[in-house]
Formats: structure tokens, C-alpha cells, sequence
């Protein structure tokens, strides 16, 4: 893998992302929208719910609107990650591919994807972290802001791999929006998670880790370690899924 290769990829993949400004500009207004109304519909009523990371049978009490403004926080650095991703990994398929013409590895294309993608993850991350103190004092705000990291780190490298194997726009923003709503949209919830049965099929799906780095993080004083290595392994294993779709793509069409 050349660096300079790596460079030239990402300036050509950053000047693509620079000329749509109402995404990027929606990535800083979706979660204030979200945040807000989410502010705006819940209580401070306490409410308890498990903390399975942690292990079987711990607890936390926290305020409603505490909960939510989590949950609702990771679930949108979930989706906007996944859809940045598939946007990337679609919309310059042809420039990436006179780039591969000119003796570019699919290795070095991703690399410059994932680079632009990790940047716009922490900065939306830090952002919805700047919100989420506004309306409550988390316990440990830097492990919280590495929750919200992972999961967008796990969703762009799905996004990345939706983008990869679907060609149409249509399908691969189906395949987002069914999976983020399932996953960090509704199961990873910690209040659906207390009483649901076959939590398992839960714990397997790829926010499961994140959010628990984000929910530990925001309510209690532990250290998340373990969930935080799985994250990154799985967001890893999307990634190079991602590549190895990429790498027979390129080597079909040569």
C-alpha cells in the first residue's frame, strides 16, 4: 500500500464529499433534531434498566430523559455513519474505478473512505457528545463519546459493505434503514433489552457492544474494556468484508 496513493485517493474521495455542503450540513442538524425533540417528549421520572455488559442481574437508575437522549444519541451517529458510507461507497464507484485503471489497490481505496469516515464520525460524535452535556451530566463523558464513536465506526464499515455489494441507490438505503432501525433503532434500547426474551440475537447484532460502551459510560464509573474491543473488532470485520467484495469486484471487471 502506497501512501501517496492513500493521499491522492482521499483528496479526490474529500472534493466528492465538499461539494454535497447539505450533507454535511445535515450532519450536524439531524441529531440536534432529534436531541431536541427527544428533550422536549420525556420526563426526569426514574426508570432502571439492565446493564448487561456488566453482567446478569446489574442495574442502573437513571432519569427517562437521560436514557433516551442516549440512546437516541448513538442511534443517530449509527445511521448517519451508515448512510456517509453507502453514499462513499456508491456514488464514486465509476472514479474509483479509473483509479484502480491507473494501478490504485482497492486496499488503498478504502483506506482513504475509511480515513474521511472516521474523521466525519468523531466530529459528529463530539458534537452529539457537546449536546448530550447540555441536557445531562454524564458520569464518564469520555467513555460516552468513545460509545458514540464505535458506533459509528461499526456502521460505516456495514455501510461500506452494503455499498460495496449493491450497485443501486434504492437497495442499499433499504438495507441501511432495516438494519439500523432494528438494531440501534429499537432492540438496543436498555429498557427493551430488560425484559426481552432471546437476548442473544440481540448481543449478536452490531450495536449491541457500542451502545453498552455508550450506556456504561454515560451512568456509571465502570470501564468498558471488553465491549469496546468486540466493537472495534466487528466494525474491523465489516471493514474487511467490505474490502474483500471490493478487491473480486475490481479483479472481475479487469
Amino acid at each position: 500500500m502506497s501512501a501517496r496513493r492513500v493521499a491522492t485517493a482521499i483528496l479526490f474521495t474529500a472534493r466528492d464529499l465538499l461539494r454535497r455542503r447539505v450533507v454535511l450540513l445535515m450532519l450536524l442538524v439531524v441529531p440536534s433534531v432529534f436531541l431536541g425533540l427527544t428533550h422536549l417528549t420525556t420526563s426526569t421520572e426514574p426508570l432502571s434498566f439492565l446493564l448487561p455488559s456488566l453482567g446478569e442481574g446489574r442495574f442502573a437508575v437513571v432519569a427517562q430523559r437521560a436514557e433516551a437522549m442516549v440512546f437516541v444519541a448513538l442511534a443517530a451517529v449509527g445511521a448517519l455513519a451508515a448512510f456517509l458510507a453507502l453514499g462513499l461507497g456508491q456514488r464514486d464507484a465509476e472514479a474509483s474505478w479509473r483509479l484502480v485503471l491507473c494501478g490504485f489497490r482497492p486496499a488503498e481505496l478504502v483506506a482513504a473512505r475509511l480515513a474521511l469516515l472516521v474523521t466525519a464520525i468523531l466530529l459528529v460524535s463530539a458534537w452529539v457528545a457537546l449536546l448530550l452535556r447540555l441536557a445531562f451530566a454524564p458520569e464518564r463523558a469520555a467513555v460516552m463519546l468513545l460509545g458514540l464513536v464505535l458506533c459509528g465506526w461499526v456502521y460505516a464499515g456495514y455501510g461500506l459493505l452494503v455499498g460495496s455489494l449493491l450497485r443501486q441507490e434504492l437497495e442499499g438505503v433499504l438495507f441501511i434503514v432495516l438494519l439500523v432501525n432494528v438494531d440501534v433503532g429499537w432492540l438496543q434500547n436498555p429498557l427493551y433489552y430488560t425484559y426481552a426474551q432471546h437476548r442473544a440475537l440481540i448481543r449478536a447484532l452490531p450495536g449491541y457492544f457500542p451502545s453498552q460502551v455508550g450506556v456504561v459510560g454515560a451512568f456509571t464509573a465502570h470501564d468498558p474494556l471488553g465491549p469496546a474491543l468486540w466493537a472495534f473488532a466487528y466494525g474491523a470485520g465489516l471493514v474487511a468484508a467490505a474490502l474483500l467484495v471490493l478487491t473480486v469486484r475490481y479483479r472481475e471487471r479487469r
